[in-house]
């Protein structure tokens, strides 16, 4: 006489069988789709937060670029470029990137971008400064617009990026919970 196995429900981290006992579920099914989910979500933030920044970085480039060769000093070029992308990056993330992260205070939030873009401008504008000024007194080409361009936009940027997203997403946007979790609507909580 051969026995049939018995067929499992998930509810929870336990399964429920059919005569009503629960046995463990095996961990890995489990928190290998609560991995997947929030890898899903993450990576969906970063395609924001990247198309976002693509367009800052953009109109930093091009005003940048456009200064320089209007005769604008160095760094005074560098920052004005940067504030105006950065008012830019401030919108796209506001309203689309986060969304539906933490947003009780405006005021709060747009100040607290802007310190922290200080910063990624402090990044931007010390690589700019050593390849400029220090490195350029060695070699003489790091001190050309081309090299300016890179080491401002280029290496400057990449740095400055880094630090924004950790930044803005743990002290601007407050971003409590999982990507995944606060696109999902089964997941929210009902309406009063």
């Amino acid at each position: 006489m051969s026995r049939r196995p018995v067929k499992t429900r998930q509810r929870g981290r336990r399964c429920v069988t059919r005569a009503g006992t629960l046995e463990p579920v095996p961990p890995t099914a489990t928190q290998e789709s609560v991995l997947r989910t929030r890898l899903r979500g993450l990576v969906r933030e970063l395609g924001k937060f990247g198309t976002v920044g693509s367009v800052a970085f953009t109109v930093d480039l091009v005003l940048y670029t456009v200064l320089l060769r209007a005769g604008m000093e160095t760094l005074l070029a560098k920052t004005v470029s940067t504030a105006v992308a950065t008012t830019i990056a401030f919108l796209g993330n506001r309203f689309w990137t986060w969304r539906d992260g933490g947003h009780s205070n405006m005021a709060r939030q747009y100040t607290m971008f802007f310190v922290l873009n200080l910063i990624g401008l402090g990044i931007a504008l010390a690589c700019l400064a050593i390849s400029h000024y220090a490195l350029g007194q060695i070699w003489p080409v790091l001190q050309s617009k081309p090299a300016d361009i890179i080491a401002g936009s280029g290496v400057g940027t990449v740095l400055g990026t880094l630090f924004r997203f950790w930044s803005y997403r743990r002290f601007v946007f407050r971003v409590t919970a999982d990507p995944a979790v606060r696109s999902d609507p089964a997941s929210s909580p009902p309406s009063p």
